[in-house]
């Protein structure tokens, strides 16, 4: 009985002696994300884990787990918020049943151009990945850096989309995401809400007529295989985030958050070079599976835009009427 006790008191004594922040050796930890195996975002994940491993010398051991085989975002999100997950390449704007204000970048045509995605979208004081780092905080979550997703198009198996009127009677899948759906119902669609991994089966047997991911997404999860017509709308311009439970994070040393955060930061901005040198390459994929793939005239691109401006500020209940008009005059400044 001493002998145990001693054991005991000894064992204490050294759980006690480790500093607050500091992990145990050896700490396996998982990853999750939604995207399709080898598409940029895995490939990105996949580089992430791989350099987290090698720079803490194994001290963290990062496994992928991709194509949503730990559910879809509002579950990693529900997952990472709870600490029952460390790690996950997320879409906060898959996440508005925690926080509407995740999806503030969905506001529709705040941008036009990759040129002008990197002033505003890849600002680190900007009013959008300010907004976004703050929500997940405030969820337990810590934002590590920001990865791209793509200009959004509109994909159905019913008809060609080359103006508004096209669109009016559509059965559209979107994300759980209050300016996606407004965007469309303004246009007069109907609008369906399914988590990202039932969508294929959806398109399949005809629940809904088409969804509105990019090139990008459209291809690596075989979208293209249930839709005949794809129009580059490019309603909406997407980013995600490389996203730390709290409470994992709370846990790593000073030094290990500076590795993450390195990591977080390389695969980040290699996976958005990578993206866009593959969207030529996706696009040409989805007109060789069989898809009609359109581009509206510049007049019809007018009025796609003039619908979606005109929400923003019906959508200040939302997202506030200061972000709103901090998000005006950034996107001023850009167009200057």
């Amino acid at each position: 009985m001493k002998r145990t006790a001693i054991v005991v008191s000894l064992s204490a004594m050294l759980a006690a002696s480790v500093a607050p922040g500091a992990m145990a050796q050896g700490q396996d930890v998982r990853l999750g994300h939604v995207f399709a195996t080898d598409s940029p975002v895995d490939n990105a994940s996949k580089a992430f884990a791989q350099c987290v491993t090698d720079d803490t010398g194994g001290d963290i051991s990062v496994t992928v787990f991709p194509d949503s085989q730990l559910g879809g975002d509002e579950s990693l999100g529900r997952d990472l918020s709870r600490g029952g997950l460390e790690l996950a390449f997320l879409n906060p704007g898959s996440l508005t049943g925690l926080d509407p204000l995740l999806d503030i970048h969905y506001l529709p045509y705040i941008v036009s151009s990759f040129e002008e995605a990197d002033e505003v979208f890849y600002n680190p004081d900007g009013v959008l990945q300010t907004t976004i780092r703050e929500t997940l905080a405030e969820h337990g979550m810590k934002s590590l850096d920001f990865f791209e997703l793509e200009f959004r198009a509109v994909t159905n198996s019913e008809r060609a989309v080359e103006s508004v009127s096209d669109l009016e009677g559509l059965k559209l899948r979107v994300p759980g995401s209050i300016s996606i759906r407004s965007f469309f119902d303004a246009a007069g669609v109907q609008t369906v809400t399914l988590p990202f991994p039932e969508l294929f089966v959806a398109l399949q047997q005809g629940t809904v007529d088409g969804q509105d991911n990019g090139a990008s997404i459209t291809y690596n999860s075989r979208l293209f295989e249930a839709q005949e017509y794809m129009t580059l709308t490019n309603h909406v311009y997407a980013m995600g985030t490389i996203t730390a439970s709290d409470h994992f994070w709370q846990q790593l040393s000073d030094e290990n958050k500076d590795i993450i955060s390195a990591c977080a930061t390389e695969a980040a901005t290699n996976q958005i070079e990578d993206n866009r040198a593959k969207n030529a390459q996706y696009l040409e994929g989805i007109q060789e599976g069989g898809v009609e793939v359109h581009e509206l005239s510049a007049e019809e691109m007018e009025k796609f835009v003039e619908i979606g401006r005109s929400l923003w500020t019906e959508l200040e209940d939302t997202y506030g009427a200061e972000r709103i008009q901090a998000l005006k005059e950034e996107v001023g400044a850009t167009d200057e």
